[in-house]
């Protein structure tokens, strides 16, 4: 049974559309409902994938003339199971449903230092905050890391909303973005607000803690897609339910066992909540954890895992998957 977060679904007409980077479409929509989108907010959309409707979580850009239209920016995804494909084909007059602003991700005005941390297509979630601090007079840093710079969406635009606060980082021409200089940046009283793939938050988070930051200084949302190892298809078997179910490359955990009939728990699909957990019996392959919401420890245990975005890989040697000849099989009980 999925959770609705109090959702409230309305019609949008989408506006205007244009390409910000590679395989990145900025859309603008005018909502049926305008409603107020404050930083780190983000509308459900209902997406069509063949015959099938599903939904997406995209974060607010930039909310104008008061919430009367959100801007959004898709990227498209190599793996994707379809649903930024769907966005991408989407023009001026098109009409789709998406819900109110949801909001996940809050930025909180007080502190005495900020850092905001994007990594790639994460930047959607973190230029309203750095928009909102701008405009209050807060002492902030806004560091943009991106592979190359035909992937970094608004990097222009921000270098000249927030000039010298702005640190545009090109791994292909700087490097790995030296994460422990910037968490030692921080003061005791710093927040750090972060949204990107799983590796870079993950690697934050160790450096943060091993500042000995205070841990609820260190806010962060996640893609919920990006993962330690390519995709593989595996098993998954419930079998108190007869329940034996192949989940693609393409597809979660969680979609597979929907697909099959099986009632599941679950909210944000994103790895942030918990809700979907499930609890594992057996397992041929590893887990790779894509969610946020486990520990470190709880994660080398193996013995839960979030199925709305991790998965099962083949053995590996440490350096990426490493495809066996058996398919990678688990088995799980659920609550």
């Amino acid at each position: 049974m999925g959770a609705t977060n109090n959702e409230v679904w309305q019609f949008a007409t989408v506006v205007a559309t244009r390409a910000v980077a590679a395989d990145i479409l900025r859309i603008e929509l005018e909502p049926d409902q305008p409603a107020k989108a404050d930083p780190g907010t983000h509308v459900d959309v209902k997406v069509q994938i063949g015959e099938t409707t599903d939904k997406r979580s995209y974060s607010i850009v930039e909310s104008l003339d008061e919430g009367k239209v959100l801007a959004i920016s898709v990227q498209r995804a190599p793996a994707s199971r379809g649903g930024s494909i769907y966005m991408h084909t989407l023009t001026p007059g098109d009409r789709i449903e998406i819900t109110q602003p949801l909001q996940n991700f809050p930025l909180r005005i007080g502190a005495p230092k900020y850092i905001l941390l994007a990594g790639g297509i994460g930047v959607t979630a973190i230029a309203a905050m750095a928009s909102a601090l701008r405009q209050v007079g807060a002492d902030y840093h806004l560091v943009y890391a991106a592979r190359s710079s035909d992937v970094m969406a608004y990097g222009v635009e921000l270098q000249k909303e927030h000039g010298e606060r702005t640190t545009l980082h090109l791994d292909d021409e700087d490097g790995l973005l030296d994460l422990d200089a910037l968490v030692k940046e921080a003061g005791g009283a710093t927040e750090l607000y972060m949204c990107g793939p799983i590796r870079l938050m993950d690697a934050v988070r160790r450096s943060w803690e091993a500042a000995g930051h205070s841990l609820p200084n260190l806010r962060y949302e996640t893609f919920g897609n990006s993962g330690w190892f390519e995709p593989e298809e595996f098993e998954v078997a419930i079998p108190r339910l007869e329940v034996n179910v192949t989940v693609g490359p393409g597809v979660s955990m969680l979609e597979a066992l929907e697909t099959a009939g099986v009632d599941m728990m679950f909210d944000c699909r994103r790895g942030e909540c918990g809700l979907c957990e499930v609890r594992v019996g057996d397992l041929d392959g590893e887990i790779d954890h894509r969610d946020v919401f486990y520990s470190e420890r709880q994660k080398d245990a193996s013995a839960k895992m979030c199925c709305c975005v991790s998965r099962v890989v083949s053995h590996t040697d440490g350096a990426g998957s490493t495809p066996g000849v058996r398919q990678p099989r688990i088995i799980i009980d659920i609550p």
